[in-house]
């Protein structure tokens, strides 16, 4: 959609393949996901359930497909606070802090450490995306293995776009350093996703 002749270095898949099989590609990839969950017998009904419920919601109109749908339709207008946070949370941010809740759902955690890795995925998710922004104004193209520049050549709503890149990459910061914070009731046991959180915020690809 953003019509990209590379990612991560190679030629997209549109491009290659032509954009109904891109597309296909991607309808057929997001039902595996659901193939995957329900092929599963480790878990029991209603956790699973659950799971299910928090992937489709990130994945359709109230996450990913939202957000993309709000990012393209919002190409060439003014920036607005309020719609380039929609973006940024819905269209990349979601599917994140999915990932991040679905675990502790399904092996039964309590509400607390949920509550608590919901609150770092929604942080990181939204933090992925400011990066990602930032990246595509200062990236070096060989470690992104994508075009820069490209957000401004479309007028993209962008986190650069509306606060410039300072304050940016500040609020990246602020929010890294919340996610971080929100892991205290995990213990030791969060420490993999403080690396997870550092990482994301020294990353150049």
């Amino acid at each position: 959609m953003d019509n990209d002749d590379f990612r991560r270095g190679k030629p997209t898949n549109h491009k290659v393949f032509g954009e109904a099989i891109a597309i296909l590609s991607g309808d057929a990839l997001l039902t595996e996901a659901f193939i995957m969950f329900l092929n599963s017998d480790r878990f029991d009904y209603k956790p699973l359930c659950k799971a299910l419920i928090i992937l489709a919601s990130a994945a359709g109109a109230k996450g990913m497909v939202g957000g993309q749908a709000e990012d393209i339709l919002s190409e060439g207008q003014p920036p607005e606070p309020q719609k380039v946070h929609f973006i940024h949370t819905y269209k990349t941010g979601a599917l994140i802090s999915a990932s991040v809740r679905i675990a502790p759902v399904l092996y039964g955690a309590s509400q607390e450490i949920i509550d608590a890795l919901t609150i770092y995925g929604d942080k990181i998710g939204l933090a992925y995306q400011i990066i990602d922004d930032i990246l595509n104004v200062t990236g070096d193209e060989t470690l992104l293995g994508k075009k820069t520049g490209t957000d401004a050549e479309r007028n993209k709503m962008t986190y650069p776009a509306l606060y410039g890149l300072e304050r940016s990459k500040a609020a990246a910061v602020e929010l890294i350093d919340e996610a971080k914070t929100a892991l205290s009731p995990l213990g030791d046991r969060g420490n993999y996703l403080i690396e997870l959180a550092d990482y994301l915020s020294s990353r150049t690809s």
